[in-house]
């Protein structure tokens, strides 16, 4: 480019500087959040190398250690260090993931990335889910160090890719590789839920994703013929059996008799038939093939093995040409086939500092839930590392996934207070033996 054509545009960098820059609120805290925010990592294109590099340009202002993993190319995890006096005691690990869910930009009232303030509300896509924690954690770190706390533990920061999209690349490697076990991780917190009241919720499992599609077949036959066991009134059978489990399931929470976390959820996320035609589908051919694909949830707590009978004898039986498969499938059980959660009662001391922690910020809190979908978490859990999920925002309409995704401005500030209480609890947490350490971890 020439320095005439240069001069010719700097006008429009001018504008688009200041433009951005009058976009941005006058808090330096709320700054850092918005610039986050605008970052767009939506899937199915995540910009994640921008993500990191600002990520670790926050590292850098904080005088935390950093270090960029790949377990696999282009998805960046960072983990950040901020090393305890005394190293030798279990870690604390700050999980939050990067990437958020896609957008319709045009069912939107606010730019979905551009992290807009009004009336005190900042929109943007990952101010729920969960970009708000990530920073969170942070700016409760610089107060710590503002203040010149020390930390006896060590605390480690990581942002993680992928979570969105299951965590296979993300948490999922992060949890089972040598960095992980160097770490000597001995709690995780990683991302709860938003709160209509003034209690924060508090979770110590989550529901375990089964993501089913079943299948019907048959014989193709004229539109106009009536004979039984078609692919379709097979299909549609199973169809309803599943919607009458799903029912009695809802009801059970529609009565007060249980949480949504401690019910099965099921929801039907596609019907696929037809022979397709340039004009849509032949209309005088009933097809041979049908399938539908169920999202569901197991709280440790169910009976997974039952449920899967079910779904063999009942809602996909071989006598009806029906088949099925699992598309993801975890169990609600560890490798030693004890349920993955973490003890929310006196024999987990990380649980009584955090919930100490909160009422020292004069914060109030629930009862303990169980994460009615899934995150990172679980992979932690797996690995017989107690984890809790918690994001501090009361008084907020659950929008995570939602248009005109939006956090509080007052709530956020406040979650960094909660969090600034909570990391000095358990970073202060005192020395134990090594056996036991090893005692606590074995018994949660």
């Amino acid at each position: 480019m020439s320095s005439t054509s240069f001069l010719h545009l700097f006008p429009f960098f001018l504008l688009l500087t200041l433009t951005l820059t009058l976009t941005l609120a006058d808090d330096p805290i709320l700054q850092r959040f918005q610039q986050y925010l605008q970052i767009d990592t939506s899937h199915p294109t995540p910009n994640y190398h921008q993500a990191a590099d600002f990520i670790l340009s926050q590292a850098k202002s904080l005088s935390l250690q950093s270090r960029t993993i790949e377990f696999v190319k282009n998805k960046p995890l960072i983990l950040l260090k901020w090393p305890g006096k005394n190293p030798n005691l279990p870690s604390i690990l700050l999980n939050s993931h990067t990437d958020v869910v896609p957008v319709e930009p045009h069912k939107w009232s606010h730019p979905p990335f551009a992290g807009e303030i009004s009336d005190g509300n900042i929109f943007a896509r990952g101010s729920q889910d969960m970009k708000c924690v990530g920073l969170q954690y942070l700016e409760s770190i610089r107060n710590l160090k503002a203040s010149n706390f020390e930390p006896l533990r060590t605390i480690y920061i990581s942002f993680i890719p992928d979570e969105e999209i299951g965590g296979h690349d993300g948490a999922d490697r992060f949890a089972n590789s040598e960095v992980f076990d160097e770490m000597n991780v001995g709690i995780v917190l990683d991302e709860g839920l938003a709160s209509p009241d003034e209690s924060y919720r508090l979770f110590y499992a989550e529901r375990c994703p089964m993501w089913l599609v079943i299948k019907a077949a048959g014989a193709p036959g004229h539109g106009a013929k009536l004979y039984d066991n078609t692919a379709m009134e097979n299909l549609l059978k199973s169809v309803e059996i599943v919607r009458r489990f799903r029912a009695a399931q809802f009801d059970l929470v529609k009565a007060g008799l249980k949480e949504e976390g401690e019910v099965v959820s099921v929801n039907m996320v596609f019907l696929k038939a037809g022979t397709p035609s340039p004009t849509g589908f032949v209309m005088n051919l009933q097809p041979s093939e049908a399938q539908a694909g169920f999202d569901i949830r197991v709280p440790p707590i169910a009976d997974q093995a039952s449920l899967e009978r079910r779904i063999a004898e009942e809602w996909a039986p071989a006598s009806r040409n029906m088949t099925f498969e699992f598309k993801q499938k975890m169990s609600v059980y560890d490798k030693n086939g004890r349920p993955i959660l973490t003890a929310h009662d006196g024999s987990n001391p990380w649980w009584a500092l955090l919930e100490g922690a909160i009422h020292k910020a004069n914060r109030k809190f629930g009862k303990p839930e169980i994460f009615p979908a899934s995150t990172d978490a679980r992979y932690f859990r797996l690995r017989g590392v107690p984890a809790i999920g918690f994001s501090p925002m009361a008084n907020t309409h659950i929008l995570l996934h939602d248009h005109n995704e939006f956090l509080n401005k007052e709530e956020y500030l406040k979650g960094i207070e909660v969090y600034e209480s909570i990391l000095e609890a358990f970073a202060s947490f005192p020395a134990e033996t090594k056996k036991d350490e090893e005692a606590i971890r074995d018994e949660l």
